[in-house]
């Protein structure tokens, strides 16, 4: 797999598995809920906002805006079965009125233009194969005054050792991550200043760390459930170990990036999220 689109079906296929979860925990990304309330206070939402959630995945983070920040959220991701579950979670959770899933692709976002107060992206962006059409997409659905607040994987300037590079690596948000001057000079480029930037590389350590852990634990002790997602342990903590190094050789890092749409911020007419009219269908 090689493709673009094959690269793009082959991450959100992986993730839907329900084995990533046990591996993953309930937040797919380093930091965890600490560092998405730490994005969430940098990007300055406040109460009656929307926002997008792209690459939303189990729909964890939209729910906590959700709840904790008192805003609407539209989540969109690329797996069927993800955004049918994070649709069922948010219904359990009693927000179905204030949080909603879309099917669509980060390069071909299936919302308005100019809808938005927020979008949030975590641990996704360096999977997108076109981030400049991504951070395009951004700023067409966030509103004059809005901001775009991305968490994601950073690299040296001098990239990464071949086996961090595989299809394996995509899937790990790892293989086309890019150093953290390039991630802002993509979002510049598609109309959006940056406005903060900074580094939480520990984050993404503790996250190999407890990834590791978990999968040594689930070998004992889930091993048929691991077999039936067709996880492979030893290639998988073989991985761990690689990136593990990669992080102590300061080769692989974690950053927060937050970057505003130019124009004065109006005031806008808040309307329920079920009344919006969004489209819901919408992958290449």
């Amino acid at each position: 797999m090689s493709t673009p689109g094959e690269i793009k079906l082959c991450c959100a296929a992986s993730y839907e598995l329900d084995a990533v979860a046990l591996v993953l925990g309930e937040s797919y990304h380093p930091g965890g809920f600490a560092l998405t309330r730490r994005l969430a206070d940098q990007v300055r939402l406040s109460s009656g906002e929307r926002v997008a959630d792209i690459a939303s995945g189990p729909g964890a983070t939209a729910r906590l805006l959700a709840t904790e920040y008192d805003v609407s959220v539209d989540g969109v991701d690329l797996g069927q079965s993800t955004v049918e579950a994070a649709t069922a979670a948010a219904g359990e959770a009693g927000l179905a009125a204030k949080v909603r899933f879309h099917l669509g692709d980060a390069e071909r976002i299936p919302l308005p233009d100019s809808t938005f107060d927020a979008v949030v992206c975590e641990c996704a962006f360096c999977t997108f194969p076109d981030k400049a059409t991504a951070a395009a997409e951004f700023a067409r659905i966030l509103r004059p005054g809005g901001r775009v607040g991305i968490t994601d994987v950073t690299v040296a300037a001098g990239g990464l050792p071949g086996e961090l590079t595989t299809v394996a690596a995509w899937v790990a948000c790892i293989a086309d991550a890019r150093p953290l001057a390039d991630y802002a000079a993509i979002l510049e480029r598609a109309g959006l200043r940056m406005v903060h930037t900074e580094r939480h590389d520990t984050a993404i350590a503790r996250m190999i760390d407890e990834i590791d852990a978990r999968l040594r634990l689930l070998r004992m002790t889930a091993s048929a459930r691991l077999a039936e997602s067709r996880i492979d342990v030893e290639a998988v903590l073989r991985y761990t170990a690689l990136a593990r190094q990669a992080v102590a050789d300061e080769l692989i890092g974690y950053a927060l990036l937050v970057a505003e749409k130019p124009g004065q911020r109006a005031p806008q007419l808040r309307v329920p999220i079920g009344q919006a009219a969004v489209t819901t269908a919408g992958t290449r």
